[in-house]
């Protein structure tokens, strides 16, 4: 049997939640990269570099696979990657002007919207309410008095609910990375008039290039590649309550890498978010129990 990447036996060893894990620390990585560079750099050309590192890395990778489109197919490829560079547009905007933890608690609100949309049992509402109470706690979030980053943040969660549900779709056509390969492309020519129209300097300096580049290897070709992978082997609702996992991510990346000490109502918010995703775990293997033999 064909398959569009040689790697589908090697992915089954590992849980979506041991993927999900790997994906926050690419995808935490490459935003500490660019935010780390928007005293040089603005927001929305740092957002098209991330994009356009993302679109070559793929081509490269899934070359082979770009042939064959249905008009369908290559819509929702359109589709998904014209939201995933907004999100990326809208998400450096809004960390530019409001606190970065409070950016990535308030962006959640797309993965809850999803998850409460798909949610159908009693067990699925606990897990969402577990999940988003610990995220809640770990971001210890307060309005910020900046109006214009509010308004982005709250952009970016739209385009991430957007994400998920056309990322699906997308992860469904099993092509391997391809359609995330002309997704990006997709997005790199959307966010490239504002991109370079903002990027004055940047072209004098390849490093701030190679840096802003390398933040969409990891954040968009290797995290939003990851996602791919899992969204094709788990429903959409657990998907979005397993996004809760990414904060957490990101305080154990923080205690191990950079001295981060979690306060005792951190480790309390992480608890509530494991607790979440455990008892969607507990949920999907119920059902899968209860499904007949093939």
């Amino acid at each position: 049997m064909n398959r569009p990447t040689g790697v589908a036996p090697a992915r089954r060893q590992f849980s979506p939640e041991a993927l999900f894990v790997l994906s926050a620390i690419a995808q935490y990585t490459g935003a500490t990269i660019a935010i780390s560079l928007f005293d040089e750099v603005a927001p929305s050309t740092m957002a098209f570099l991330r994009v356009l590192g993302a679109a070559l890395v793929l081509i490269a990778v899934a070359y082979r696979h770009l042939g064959g489109w249905t008009r369908k197919q290559l819509l929702a490829a359109a589709i998904f990657g014209t939201a995933t560079a907004l999100m990326n547009l809208c998400f450096y905007l809004a960390v530019d002007r409001i606190d970065l933890g409070k950016g990535v608690v308030l962006e959640f609100i797309g993965p809850i919207a999803v998850a409460a949309a798909f949610t159908r049992t009693r067990r699925n509402a606990v897990a969402l309410g577990l999940a988003v109470t610990g995220v809640l706690v770990l971001s210890g979030v307060e309005l910020d008095s900046e109006p214009l980053g509010l308004l982005f943040i709250f952009l970016a969660a739209g385009l991430w609910a957007t994400y998920i549900v056309v990322g699906q779709r997308v992860a469904g056509f099993d092509r391997g990375l391809a359609g995330l390969a002309m997704g990006m492309v997709v997005g790199s020519l959307v966010l490239m008039p504002l991109g370079v129209a903002q990027s004055d300097g940047v072209w004098s300096h390849p490093n701030w290039i190679v840096a802003g580049m390398l933040a969409g290897v990891l954040s968009n070709a290797i995290g939003y590649g990851i996602d791919q992978v899992v969204l094709r082997r788990i429903p959409v609702r657990r998907f979005a309550v397993l996004l809760a996992l990414l904060p957490v991510t990101a305080m154990a990346m923080g205690w191990l890498a950079l001295d981060q000490v979690p306060s005792g109502l951190d480790l309390v918010g992480a608890a509530f978010v494991i607790a979440g995703v455990l008892v969607q775990e507990r949920e999907e293997l119920d059902a899968m129990a209860a499904e007949p033999p093939a």
